[in-house]
């Protein structure tokens, strides 16, 4: 009876309290979606059900942010709240309004939609900032550059170099990876934003140059001879790098001792070397280096052998289509000579490079070609004369050489010749066969017995008579009557058979006359 006392009396409590409370809606929250800093905008918040007899207090807040409210508005009749702002960077993001009975701790806050506000910084104080380091670097690093702002959000970036377009992003970095000499040059970012397309703000930084050097390359070596006196000589030594950004430090060793070093704008340098003929003066090597790294030359025996010995001069020639020489080559090569200079006469008169019929190809030291087309231009004599190319007092010639087009095409004597002896040696060898023939089958019938010879006589006379190329029977009648013929003959043969042994007997017996 109590428990039921205690439930009727809780339950009345519970519907007493339920009845003194009353529900808030949810309010909307709405105005610009964008707005320029410094600009003043209106936000608005309105409550569509609103509680009888109470004070409506609506606030603006940021997104989980209600520790700092931006503004406030009262409403007592359901007023439409409104927040005037004045734009700062901080207000762009979700925005709120809460809804609260500001005397009545029984209602419970209600929160609005999200309404999103883009605040929008016009851009300023663009400025370059080189992150990866000094403003000179050799190729194959990292080029990593960022253009800071003053002011400014939502920045579309634009990177120029010389002027030229080279990358278009919404980042504010711009890297290169492995950079090369290419990437060399005035670096200048621009900054863009706007507003409502209507506004467009724009700021630049000022240029930034940046110098990515080229590493050196691996220098060639080489040398000229420059006869300054009778009988004395220098070495010219070249060291030439194709690449690499001066200045460049280029060195000179011979073997390990350092002969000398100059720095140079340019990317070759030259060094002087006295030089004594026919002795090898060392090994020599160029080494070059402009920061990067050192490079080094093939090693190079430093040794001039002038011009001697024979010079050596020989051909051969193409074919056309009629088996007739179209082109010829001329090939002349000195036995000794470490610089030696080719020259190519016809009738006594130089032949430059290049003529009308003819082309020359030097290859020093090993050869040089004459290259000649066949005609009526090119007849003539030729030679080839060779000198030391820093000193023409001493010069060689090789044999001159007669050629015109018909004596090219004309077959040469020794292979007449040849053609001649081998048709001898055939005669030759047949009679010798034909002979060796006759005095063979004379001995054979010098060997033979009187009877023997005999014998073949009479075959020979027996087959003549039997001619049978005058009948005209039927083949298988011939040859039948033939067949009786044989053995007729050879049942003859043998009643005679006595007669002849007596014969040859008596002929065996009769002394042979030598002659």
């Amino acid at each position: 009876m109590l428990a039921s006392l205690f439930v009727v009396v809780l339950g009345s409590c519970y519907c007493s309290k339920a009845s003194s409370q009353s529900f808030l809606g949810v309010p909307r929250l709405f105005g610009p979606s964008k707005a320029l800093v410094k600009d003043v905008i209106e936000l608005n918040c309105k409550l569509l059900t609103y509680p009888k007899n109470e004070t409506i207090l609506l606030q603006l807040f940021k997104e989980g942010s209600h520790d700092k409210m931006l503004g406030e508005y009262t409403s007592l009749a359901g007023e439409v709240a409104s927040f005037p702002l004045v734009i700062r960077p901080y207000h762009e993001g979700n925005l709120e309004c809460v809804a609260k009975a500001q005397n009545n701790s029984n209602i419970e806050p209600t929160v609005s939609n999200i309404h999103y506000l883009q605040v929008i910084e016009p851009v300023k104080g663009a400025k370059i900032d080189v992150l990866s380091g000094p403003v000179e670097f050799f190729e194959g690093e990292t080029l990593k550059m960022q253009c800071t702002l003053t002011a400014g959000n939502h920045v579309s970036y634009q990177w120029l170099l010389n002027g030229q377009l080279v990358f278009q992003s919404h980042y504010d970095h711009l890297l290169i990876n492995r950079a090369t000499s290419k990437h060399s040059g005035s670096y200048m970012c621009f900054a863009t934003n706007q507003f409502n397309k209507t506004e467009v703000f724009t700021t630049n930084s000022s240029e930034v140059v940046i110098t990515v050097k080229e590493v050196v390359s691996n220098p060639d070596i080489a040398f000229t001879v420059l006869k300054e006196h009778p009988h004395i000589y220098s070495a010219m030594v070249t060291c030439q790098s194709t690449k690499g950004t001066p200045p460049i430090i280029f060195s000179l060793y011979n073997s390990t001792e350092m002969v000398e070093n100059m720095t140079t704008d340019e990317r070759n340098a030259t060094f002087k070397v006295a030089l004594v003929l026919d002795q090898h003066l060392g090994w020599f090597q160029c080494q070059a280096n402009n920061g990067g790294r050192v490079a080094y030359s093939k090693n190079i025996p430093l040794e001039v052998v002038p011009v001697g010995g024979p010079v050596m001069m020989h051909y051969d020639y193409d074919i056309g289509e009629n088996y007739a020489v179209i082109g010829l080559r001329f090939y002349c090569k000195v036995a000794k000579g470490s610089l030696p200079r080719y020259q190519w006469f016809l009738n006594k008169t130089l032949l430059h490079d290049q003529g009308s019929f003819y082309y020359v190809v030097n290859q020093p030291p090993k050869q040089s070609i004459l290259l000649l087309s066949v005609g009526r231009s090119s007849t003539g004599t030729y030679c080839c004369e060779v000198s030391d190319s820093f000193d023409n007092t001493t010069t060689i010639s090789s044999k001159r050489h007669y050629l015109d087009k018909d004596g090219l095409n004309r077959v040469p004597l020794f292979i007449v010749g040849i053609v001649f002896g081998c048709f001898t040696v055939i005669v030759l060898l047949v009679s010798v066969c034909c002979g060796i023939g006759v005095v063979f089958r004379r001995w054979h019938y010098e060997d033979k017995p009187p009877l023997d010879l005999e014998m073949d006589r009479m075959v020979a006379a027996y087959e003549s008579e039997l001619d049978l190329s005058e009948y005209d029977e039927d083949a298988d009648v011939v040859k039948t009557a033939r067949s009786g013929e044989f053995d007729q003959a050879s049942e003859t043969s043998v009643d005679e058979w006595p007669h002849i042994e007596e014969e040859r007997r008596t002929l065996e017996d009769e002394p042979v006359e030598e002659p």
